[in-house]
């Protein structure tokens, strides 16, 4: 006789069947694997929010800022302004800003100013990486600590067994405070990867705002000489 169905497998089921395990996880993991947990959520959080911040910079868009550059070049300041102008990329605003003290300021003061607009730029885009680098070094820290808070506690419970010691039941505190440190490891890990992938890429747009406000300056530069020279000559 066939046996009666269990009925249709529901989300909550699958759900269920999912966070069954992780609860179990931080379960045998003890105190230290939820701080460890709740640094993995803040390291995914901060992992999404930089790498949207950088998106809104324009980190992976450099066209615009080099094309200003070139106009300025082929002598079209106007053009260089208008292409650079309104833009919300880091290279794009920090050109535009160096445009413009190159036309207000004198060498020097426009200098001193485009260098500080650039600086204050990148720090800006530098937030949010030191909390990663914390995590990545702080994680594995919490994992030992609790592998060793598991292991003493492992040991505790095999002096009072005595002669009576099961080491099947030793082996089980050992394993389970081991946890903790792959835990760590786990966090650890991906934050520092994204620490270092993020200050490449942060490293990489000041090298191209530090490119395109020198050639700017330079271009400048000798613009007035070739007008010196002319005007020498006459």
């Amino acid at each position: 006789m066939p046996e009666p169905s269990a009925g249709p497998v529901t989300f909550l089921d699958h759900a269920e069947a999912f966070t069954a395990p992780a609860i179990q996880f931080l379960r045998d993991g003890g105190p230290t694997i939820w701080a460890i947990a709740a640094l993995s959520v803040i390291t995914v959080a901060l992992i999404l929010w930089k790498t949207w911040r950088l998106a809104l910079i324009g980190a992976w868009s450099r066209g615009r800022a080099r094309d200003a550059v070139a106009a300025y070049e082929d002598g079209r300041p106007a053009e260089a302004r208008a292409i650079v102008a309104g833009r919300r990329g880091l290279r794009s605003r920090c050109v535009h800003a160096a445009l413009h003290a190159r036309e207000t300021y004198d060498e020097e003061a426009a200098r001193e100013d485009a260098t500080r607009y650039a600086r204050r730029e990148i720090e800006n885009a530098s937030g949010g990486l030191r909390p990663l680098e914390l995590i990545a070094t702080i994680a594995p820290l919490l994992g030992l600590l609790g592998t060793v808070l598991g292991m003493i506690a492992a040991f505790q419970a095999l002096q009072e067994a005595g002669a009576r010691a099961d080491p099947a039941t030793l082996a089980g505190g050992i394993w389970e405070a081991l946890l903790t440190t792959a835990a760590g490891m786990a966090v650890a890990i991906p934050a520092s990867m994204a620490h270092a992938w993020f200050e490449g890429i942060i490293d990489s747009m000041g090298a191209d705002v530090e490119d395109g406000v020198s050639r700017i300056f330079v271009t400048g530069h000798r613009k007035r000489n070739v007008a010196s020279l002319a005007a020498a000559a006459e």
